[in-house]
């Protein structure tokens, strides 16, 4: 497991994202505090700014905003097209550093549970993730779409046929539900997860479903008909409380099922929920 970074550790390394420094604050209700050089910018999801100073520009574009000022009109309408598909906004937040020394920028998680950094260089550059995970990032991290390749994963899977895919070699700051571990699988090793507490995996690992066993454990067992089946050789990590999980609850105390039902991703709505083992 890679060493993760101190406050303020500055890792000046040849690639195509912008390197900044950043350090992560709170305990349930985190936010991630990032230190920009003159020049530097990062990319953050509408709406997750929290503070910043005077010298930090924001400018709103179109997708991701990995492309730079060049890239086509095309492109950049491709790129909010898979924001879009992925239950991400049209529109991306680039803030930029047009002063001098140092100048800082804060995002928020919109819900609770940890925001995790990853440089992405050290995981292939690349990282599968559940759908609406992406918080911010350095500029030149490209966010586009995973489509599962399995039909069955795609409708009983939790996260739906599509998840987003982020690229590049930078650090990417990506918001999870309750507590977050990583687990390191060698090669053939399988794990077993609850399909809505799979938070994010490596390009190398095989994403599969498997049921739950017999007839009892499906009706009384609360967990639904599948587990999702991951196979390394790879990392994954795991989310604790998924927020669909916490929404349900929140209802269910409540004494009412109003309201639309997201589940966690699921084609199937409510059925989903009982498939999922989520009631």
């Amino acid at each position: 497991m890679p060493r993760q970074p101190g406050p303020w550790e500055h890792h000046r390394q040849a690639g195509v994202s912008d390197d900044i420094d950043f350090e992560i604050k709170g305990q349930e209700l985190q936010f991630v505090e990032i230190e920009l050089d003159p020049g530097e910018s990062a990319i953050a999801e509408a709406g997750a700014m929290v503070w910043k100073d005077a010298a930090v520009g924001m400018t709103t574009v179109f997708g991701d905003g990995s492309g730079g000022a060049d890239q086509s009109f095309t492109g950049k309408l491709l790129g909010a097209g898979k924001r879009l598909i992925t239950g991400e906004s049209l529109f991306t937040t680039v803030f930029t550093h047009n002063g001098r020394g140092k100048a800082r920028v804060a995002f928020a998680s919109p819900t609770p549970g940890a925001i995790l950094p990853l440089r992405l260089e050290d995981y292939g550059g690349r990282l599968i993730c559940q759908k609406d995970s992406f918080l911010a990032a350095a500029k030149g991290v490209s966010i586009g779409i995973h489509f599962q390749k399995r039909i069955m994963t795609g409708l009983f899977g939790g996260e739906g046929f599509i998840m987003q895919k982020l690229e590049g070699d930078g650090w990417v700051f990506v918001q999870m539900g309750g507590t977050v571990t990583e687990r390191t699988l060698a090669a053939g090793q399988e794990l077993h997860v609850d399909t809505g507490c799979l938070a994010a995996y490596t390009d190398g690992v095989d994403f599969d479903l498997m049921t739950v066993g017999g007839v009892k454990s499906v009706l009384f067992g609360g967990e639904g008909l599948f587990f999702a089946r991951l196979t390394g050789p790879g990392k994954v990590w795991i989310q604790s409380l998924p927020f669909s999980r916490l929404a349900g609850r929140m209802l269910a105390a409540a004494g009412s099922r109003g309201g639309q039902n997201r589940g966690e991703g699921s084609v199937l709505g409510v059925l989903g929920d009982i498939v999922g083992g989520n009631n």
